[in-house]
C-alpha cells in the first residue's frame, strides 16, 4: 500500500486550537460543519495538517467585491 497520497502529519483537536487559537469547541464545530478534513479514530478526531493550513489560506483570501453593490454612483 503506497502513503504517497496520505498526509503523515495528524494533529489532534488540542493541537488545532492552540495552533489556530481558537476553543476546542470551535475546532469541533469546524469538524463537524466539515470546514477542516478530519479523520475519526475510535472516540476522537485527528485533522491532518495540510487541511489545517488549507482551511486557513481559504479563510484568509480576500473577499471579491459584489458587481452590484457600486456605491459609487450617485
Amino acid at each position: 500500500m503506497s502513503s504517497a497520497n496520505v498526509s503523515s502529519h495528524f494533529l489532534t483537536i488540542a493541537e488545532v486550537a492552540a495552533a489556530m487559537r481558537v476553543s476546542k469547541m470551535t475546532v469541533y464545530r469546524l469538524v463537524k460543519s466539515h470546514a477542516i478534513a478530519a479523520v475519526r479514530v475510535g472516540r476522537s478526531f485527528r485533522v491532518p495538517e495540510d487541511a489545517v493550513n488549507d482551511y486557513i489560506r481559504r479563510s484568509t483570501e480576500p473577499a471579491t467585491p459584489d458587481q452590484g453593490d457600486d456605491k459609487t454612483a450617485d
